[in-house]
């Protein structure tokens, strides 16, 4: 199996799809801001936010997905503006856009699935957007040049694109795996602040929700920036079938080569989340179930003061052994074991001697691994997530003046 990451001199291009975006005056900046992914006639599976608050595209998406029975052509994104808590006049801009995209490619308005993400409250410039349709449409390419278009025009307060790609082989051919995403801000686990887009070219599986599932579960579902979940979340896995391959002959590595493309993601995301210093890769170590490991990786996750510590690379273990007591699990402390880098910072839920300064320059570091023993079973959950910042702080203290 090949792979590629955030980078766009190997891209694997599954066959079957093509991309463009264009700038629509969303953003002040001039940015791109609107996107399009065009596929070949095949099978899509989702999964959404789990806020009940949810934004106008989440909801038409989910419509058009039963209208057509999972059978999605295209997807437009436009970023810049979440189009959520925009009433009956949100909906009907979200349906418009659809429909005159659907009127220029000369196909049914459910077969267009929209996607939004920025500023909450602000009504959808649906008139900038409808302009721009026909430069829009007019620029699809199956290239890498669209792709990379694709993901700078789905960007908010992220710094860089996220690409992620992967292939592997069946028989004689070669199935590809195509991945992008954005996220940066308000990222907790039952997804995130982010939109990914996933694309492949195998033929059109029955089973391609549960292989989505299976892969979120182990890669988006566990990542934390900031504690917060987005009302506009979605994850898009679209089948072209331009490789007549049945995934039961390949399930297991297409879900393999699903499963990189998603964690490669996952891990682009929180690297780029807003103004982060450090990625720590939190292991939960010795739970009874995975529900409890997840739990308590994500009461530490969102602990403000164990975050701020972590970014001063301070090793502060005292307040990891606050939040696991906090955190309603039924551990017991005096069986609590804590890591960080290599070395034990808190043996039994007790003070231990360590090496302080080596344990700030482990925190130091770009990514510092920090585990959690609790000695109450044999599950393990790793989860992705980061420090908190002041200029975290200072973006989202000023985001929509």
């Amino acid at each position: 199996m090949s792979a590629s990451a955030g980078s766009t001199e190997s891209i694997h291009l599954p066959r079957g799809f093509s991309f463009s975006a264009v700038a629509a005056g969303i953003k002040a900046s001039g940015r791109l801001n609107l996107a399009l992914a065009e596929a070949a006639p095949g099978t899509t599976a989702a999964m959404f936010t789990k806020n009940r608050v949810i934004a106008a595209p989440v909801e038409i998406g989910r419509k058009h997905l039963r209208a057509t029975r999972a059978h999605v052509h295209v997807v437009i994104v436009n970023s810049g503006n979440a189009n959520c808590a925009t009433g009956k006049t949100g909906l009907n801009r979200c349906v418009r856009v659809c429909r005159e995209t659907a009127r220029l490619l000369g196909i049914e308005t459910e077969q267009i699935f929209p996607s939004s993400t920025g500023i909450i409250g602000v009504p959808l410039p649906v008139e900038g957007i409808v302009a721009k349709l026909p430069e829009l449409t007019a620029a699809r390419e199956a290239s890498e040049h669209g792709v990379t278009q694709f993901a700078r025009a789905i960007m908010t307060t992220d710094t860089r694109p996220k690409l992620a790609s992967a292939q592997f082989q069946a028989g004689r051919k070669n199935i590809s795996i195509l991945g992008l995403a954005k996220g940066s801000g308000m990222i907790h686990p039952q997804l995130a602040t982010m939109l990914v887009y996933l694309f492949t070219d195998l033929a059109t599986p029955a089973e391609l929700k549960q292989c989505l599932r299976a892969a979120c579960d182990e890669t988006f579902n566990c990542i934390s920036v900031d504690g917060d979940t987005s009302t506009n979340d979605t994850v898009l896995l679209l089948a072209s079938g331009q490789h007549e391959i049945r995934l039961g002959t390949v399930r297991n590595k297409f879900q393999a080569a699903l499963r990189q493309v998603c964690g490669s993601l996952a891990e682009q995301i929180v690297s780029d989340g807003e103004v982060v210093r450090h990625v720590i890769r939190l292991s939960v170590e010795q739970a009874r179930s995975r529900d409890e490991a997840l739990h308590l990786a994500r009461s530490i996750a969102r602990s403000l003061l164990v975050k701020s510590a972590w970014a001063g690379a301070d090793p502060n273990w005292g307040r990891i052994l606050a939040a696991i007591g906090a955190s309603g699990a039924r551990i017991h402390p005096k069986k609590v074991t804590i890591f960080i880098g290599r070395q034990v910072v808190c043996r039994r839920g007790v003070a231990c001697a360590f090496d302080e300064a080596e344990a700030h320059r482990d925190l130091a570091q770009p990514s510092c691994d920090v585990r959690i023993k609790l000695r109450r079973g044999r599950v393990s959950v790793l989860l992705l997530t980061s420090d908190l910042t002041t200029e975290y702080v200072r973006i989202n203290a000023d985001y929509s003046t």
